[in-house]
């Protein structure tokens, strides 16, 4: 029988439905004819002009994966040991789903991915080129969760997955989606629960005090079990050809038992006890709640391609926080209090509205221009009450920022024959406020503008090559956590945020080649980044005590070589290699501290179709060099490791079941950092049971045949400009 490879191109114009369809998508077929069997492959890779997309449902292995697994296949992203994604090398991204920015999926992204099954998305998109639409919002990429969608026909479907480890966590994961007439709704919940045995962590760390030569360390272990969940409601209105109204209603939120201790044994240079006791801590019902909501109406004209969206969006959230810790068998005990009571609520509110107007100037050629208008209050009260004898004043704070934020936008975008382009600028004009309703501080405001421009160009070479060069810019503005000046103590350290800081600016350059061939697909991104007075951690000594805060003092130049390189040598074998590798220069201009870092994260991937339907999987990943931790510190090398087996059955493969086994001939994974420069010098090495060895099982049935999805509007509100508040809560 002779083997045949063909590849069939179709074109795929962008709906409603699915904004962010790509054109010119391969597909894949297979037929038998005459004892020849023709077959295809399509493609798990595309590129647009501002995006790449990971097909995750020609994925055969994420049937009963859930989407941090896939991630770790996605290109320009990674997810690290302790299951932290990083986009293009760093954290300053945002979660979207159907092209709408999530704030739920965005707070504990981690969380909710791995409780999410992966066959309830279609694709996952790495947004490289934002656009001025959004680019001023702060981030260097955008992550968009693309669901699956299918159109035209009226009836139901459905998902259902559910999995358990070795270490006690479950998660359950569902979906359904019906039609009745014009209004389409869908619904998704996520559950995973986490036990005492999966949650704990040990560390061990040891600091040296410069300026007075003492030294301590710190041995100690905690678990935090408890429930995640996620819920999500939308539904979409068609009124006629030319009119649809979206909407959509979820939450996110969490409730652990935090629990943990030490013993801590601080000692001079040459080794005389000076002091040692042991603490306990313990966070009774520790919550994060948030809810957000969005109103979206598109119309469009009789002109093709023309339309004009009005969006609204509503985001709440609520974190209370209650931490007592309790110091016993004390011995030489500098503070005569035996432990205190942290209290903490905070509240986030915004409300977000915005119009955008896409134009067709003439073939090839669109404008896209809009408004947007941001109110976003915070707010925090803190206390924290010491424990006779004698019993300490309490320390009580109030504090409550906002941010208001105009901005106007304008974007073209260019295609003919090979070449592609988007060039647009956003100007933004914003008003912060601080008040302090208890009058501990001074109140104060301030008036920004910014203007940001961003560009890029892509060539098609050939058929199966293409070459894009971009340039990016962004702020990033802190947040209420960054922001809280309470102060929160103990006998080691003191911490407090900067009611003063500003946004920060951040600028980009890339250049992306891809090649995508019938069994070969290769993508290479050079790519620099330059930070200017942006958000850092401030950490100072007085006398063996540390400070901790945050200030405009990070100047950083970044150097990355991101590669993916995805290989079928074989008809049912797949290899997979996801690397970036970073050159990172900070310099810390208020200590005048400098700092140079060389890392490679990398992740392998063998996949292969076994007989009897059975699919086998084994990889690896980890990261080399020293990775920065923050100006003072780095984290050394480390690697995890894994293999699957899975097997689909019943008819069309409704149901697969998973057996999976993570780093099953190491106990437990290390995370270990070296604090080599400022007030404080030591090292730390962190044991999570969750990153060492594991079993899990698991399984995913689909149901019903349903062919429609909720529609959305192809523009809508996405805000993505902060770090360090509680609306992320990484």
């Amino acid at each position: 029988m002779l083997l045949l490879s063909v590849v069939v191109l179709s074109a795929e114009a962008q709906t409603p439905v699915d904004s962010t369809a790509v054109q010119n998508d391969s597909t894949a077929w297979e037929r038998l004819l005459e004892g020849v069997t023709v077959t295809g492959q399509r493609q798990l890779i595309k590129q647009d002009i501002d995006r790449i997309g990971y097909d995750v449902q020609t994925d055969e292995t994420a049937r009963t994966e859930n989407v941090l697994d896939v991630l770790r296949k996605v290109p320009l992203v990674t997810v690290d040991g302790e299951d932290n994604i990083l986009v293009r090398g760093n954290a300053s991204y945002k979660i979207y789903k159907n092209g709408h920015f999530d704030p739920s999926l965005s707070k504990n992204a981690k969380e909710i991915l791995r409780a999410m099954p992966a066959s309830s998305v279609k694709r996952i998109e790495v947004v490289t080129d934002p656009g001025a639409r959004e680019d001023a919002e702060g981030v260097n990429a955008i992550l968009n969760i693309v669901m699956m969608d299918t159109r035209r026909m009226e009836g139901v479907t459905g998902s259902v997955s559910a999995g358990y480890t070795s270490l006690e966590h479950s998660n359950l994961g569902a979906s359904l989606t019906t039609q009745f007439g014009k209004l389409i709704l869908s619904a998704d919940y996520y559950y995973g629960g986490m036990s005492k045995k999966g949650t704990r962590h040990d560390a061990s760390l040891h600091r040296k005090y410069v300026q007075t030569s003492d030294e301590s360390d710190w041995t100690g272990s905690g678990s935090n079990p408890g429930n995640i969940q996620y819920a999500d409601i939308s539904a979409s209105y068609e009124i006629d050809s030319l009119n649809l109204l979206s909407a959509s209603f979820g939450g996110y939120f969490y409730k652990l038992d935090v629990q943990g201790g030490g013993d801590v044994r601080f000692y001079d240079a040459a080794g005389n006890a000076l002091y040692s006791y042991t603490d306990s801590y313990w966070m009774p019902g520790y919550s994060h709640h948030s809810w957000n909501g969005r109103l979206d109406y598109e119309h469009k004209t009789r002109r093709r391609g023309e339309k004009f969206t009005l969006s609204y969006m509503l985001a709440l959230t609520r974190q209370h926080d209650e931490q007592e810790t309790n110091y016993m068998n004390v011995v030489n005990f500098p503070f005569d209090y035996t432990g205190y009571l942290n209290y903490k609520r905070e509240r986030f509110t915004e409300h977000t509205f915005q119009a955008d107007y896409l134009r067709p100037l003439a073939e090839g050629h669109q404008l896209e221009v809009g408004a947007k208008f941001i109110d976003r209050r915070n707010s925090s009260h803190n206390r924290q009450d010491f424990y006779q004898p004698p019993m300490y004043p309490s320390y009580m704070t109030e504090f409550e920022h906002t941010t208001q934020i105009a901005a106007a936008y304008a974007d073209y975008i260019f295609n003919k024959g090979k070449w592609s382009a988007r060039a647009g600028l956003r100007y933004e004009f914003s008003y912060l406020s601080g008040h302090y309703p208890d009058a501990r501080g001074t109140d104060f405001d301030r008036y920004l503008n910014d203007w940001v421009p961003q560009a890029s160009v892509k060539y098609q070479l050939t058929d199966r090559q293409s070459l894009k060069l971009g340039y990016t810019t962004s702020i990033t503005r802190p947040g209420i956590t960054y922001l809280n000046p309470a102060v929160s103590s103990s006998a080691e350290q003191v911490s407090f945020g900067n009611a003063h800081l500003i946004s920060a600016r951040e600028q980009g350059l890339s250049l992306t080649y891809l090649y995508v061939g019938q069994r070969l697909t290769l993508q290479l991104v050079p790519a620099y980044r330059h930070y200017s007075d942006a958000l850092g951690s401030i950490v100072y000594a007085e006398g063996d005590r540390r400070y901790y805060t945050y200030g405009n003092v990070l100047r950083q130049h970044r150097y990355q070589l991101e590669g993916y390189v995805q290989w079928k040598p074989f008809g049912k074998t797949t290899i997979v290699v996801n690397t970036t590798l970073t050159d990172n220069h900070a310099e810390n201009t208020a200590a005048a501290l400098k700092q140079h870092t060389t890392s490679l994260f990398y992740y392998t991937y063998l996949s292969q179709r076994l007989p009897w339907k059975l699919t086998a999987t084994a990889y690896t990943f980890g990261n080399w060099g020293r990775s920065p931790e923050n100006i003072y510190a780095y984290a050394r090398s480390w690697q995890r490791y894994g293999f699957t087996l899975q097997r689909s059955f019943l008819s069309d493969d409704r149901l697969t079941v998973r057996l999976s086994a993570l780093s099953p001939f190491t106990k437990d994974g290390h995370y270990r950092t070296r604090t080599t420069q400022g007030d404080i010098l030591g090292w730390g090495d962190n044991v999570n049971a969750q990153s060492g060895r594991q079993f899990q099982i698991s399984a995913s049935f689909r149901f019903g045949k349903l062919k429609a999805s909720v529609k959305k509007a192809a523009a809508t509100i996405e805000n993505t400009d902060e770090v360090g508040g509680i609306i992320r809560g990484r």
